[in-house]
């Protein structure tokens, strides 16, 4: 994404000697470079530098001037992306998807779906885009992946399907249905949901809108909510594409919210989008409150107080792998974690990653003692668990010295230890910069 600019463009910022009128240009035309290659609109850039060249020659009382200017970055940047972050309907509901061909509404439901799941409540998926052949197929699938209800009815006529979504939905907590596309907003599209709407009388409409149309999500949304009254949109591929920051900044200048943004391609990567997080993380300043919240749905809670505790077994340490992995790459969680001066370099993550994989097939192949008393595996048996699990002997003691590692790790930790650096089992030793 071309905004990861904005963390250079921190650093620059905070390796300066001096911050004076003409750094402060230099910054600015900076700033101008990274928004206007992100797609951003060009008034909007144009009114941003404005406003931080006039607001840059007083900073408060107390803080620095590179401070000052790092904090202005932030708010000007927040407020072009949405501000505050919307509220989430988290009560009994039902939402309706639109959107045109290729925005990703079929798996944008299924992520819905997962999101809702993990709070507790019963989604259903209903499978109302009758045009598009492999759609009814596909949904099906992700219920499947999701583990969620859904409506098992394949029919060219809408009525049909949603006859038996709304038989079952008292059932259930969250209705999702999945409307069909078109290539541009006409009438024919607008009748169909109109049709769908009246039938459903959803408490949301989400827009669904990929990040790759840059400004143009700025047509889009001002024609929907004029058409259908949106009370949202939902911005797909914010991960994978250089103009999310055009369209980020598109919707929000037309008034229709972003309430979700979809940052890749697992069932689980949708958030509620939080502008001032969202900023955070692309200035490097970390996303603590994310994590935590996806740590929560993700990590066993019994295995990591046995992690912390410096009790556990090889089953709670490969457990908790599993867990952090199934958060995303390790170099996202460390960005999460504002920890941008580990450097790890990539490749030693992408190898570390395999590892943590066939670690899990070594374990399986341990007898139940072997798993609690990992001290009594010897040479032979070292030799038995690599034939069993088809890895190398240096793998299983490599696990066996990982596992060794982090115990004796987790019980001499103190506060502070991570000012000194951090120890990362299977990584190394890495300072702060």
């Amino acid at each position: 994404m071309a905004l990861g600019g904005l963390r250079k463009l921190v650093d620059k910022i905070s390796s300066m000697v001096i911050v004076d009128k003409k750094a402060v240009d230099e910054i600015i035309s900076e700033l101008q470079r990274i928004l206007l290659s992100s797609d951003v609109d060009v008034e909007m850039v144009f009114k941003l530098s404005q406003d931080i060249r006039k607001e840059a020659s007083k900073p408060p009382q107390g803080i620095t001037m590179k401070e000052h200017i790092i904090k202005l970055l932030y708010d000007k940047i927040t407020d072009i992306l949405g501000g505050e972050r919307q509220s989430i309907n988290l009560d009994r509901q039902k939402i309706l998807l639109v959107g045109l061909f290729g925005s990703g509404k079929t798996s944008t439901a299924a992520k819905l779906a997962n999101f809702y799941k993990k709070r507790g409540l019963r989604p259903l998926l209903a499978p109302c885009d009758v045009h598009r052949p492999a759609a009814f197929e596909q949904l099906k699938q992700l219920s499947k992946e999701v583990g969620c209800d859904f409506v098992d009815k394949k029919s060219t006529n809408v009525v049909d399907i949603l006859d038996v979504a709304l038989k079952e939905f008292p059932k259930h907590d969250v209705l999702i249905v999945d409307t069909a596309g078109r290539s541009a907003l006409d009438n024919e599209l607008i009748n169909e949901i109109k049709h769908v709407r009246d039938i459903v009388k959803p408490n949301e409409i989400y827009l669904v809108i990929p990040a790759d149309i840059g400004q143009s999500a700025k047509k889009q949304a001002s024609e929907f909510k004029k058409s259908l009254d949106i009370t949202g949109v939902i911005v797909t591929k914010t991960d994978s594409t250089a103009k999310a920051g055009g369209a980020l900044s598109a919707c929000n200048e037309t008034g229709a919210k972003i309430k979700f943004i979809t940052i890749g391609e697992r069932i689980k990567d949708i958030e509620i989008y939080d502008p001032k997080r969202f900023v955070s993380r692309l200035l490097g300043f970390g996303d603590l409150q994310s994590l935590l919240e996806k740590a929560k749905e993700n990590v066993d809670e019994k295995s990591a107080e046995k992690i912390m505790s410096g009790r556990f077994t090889i089953d709670d340490f490969i457990s908790q792998l599993e867990s952090v992995r199934s958060m995303g790459p390790m170099e996202k969680i460390l960005d999460m974690m504002g920890l941008r001066g580990i450097k790890i370099p990539k490749d030693k993550l992408a190898d570390q990653e395999k590892k943590m994989k066939r670690w899990k097939y070594i374990k399986d192949s341990m007898t139940k003692e072997e798993r609690l008393k990992p001290d009594m595996i010897n040479y032979l048996r070292v030799k038995r668990i690599a034939s069993g699990s088809g890895t190398s002997e240096r793998e299983v003691r490599d696990l066996i010295k990982n596992y060794t590692q982090t115990k004796k790790m987790m019980k001499k930790l103190k506060p502070g230890s991570f000012k000194r650096g951090v120890n990362i089992p299977g990584f190394g030793k890495f300072k702060m910069r």
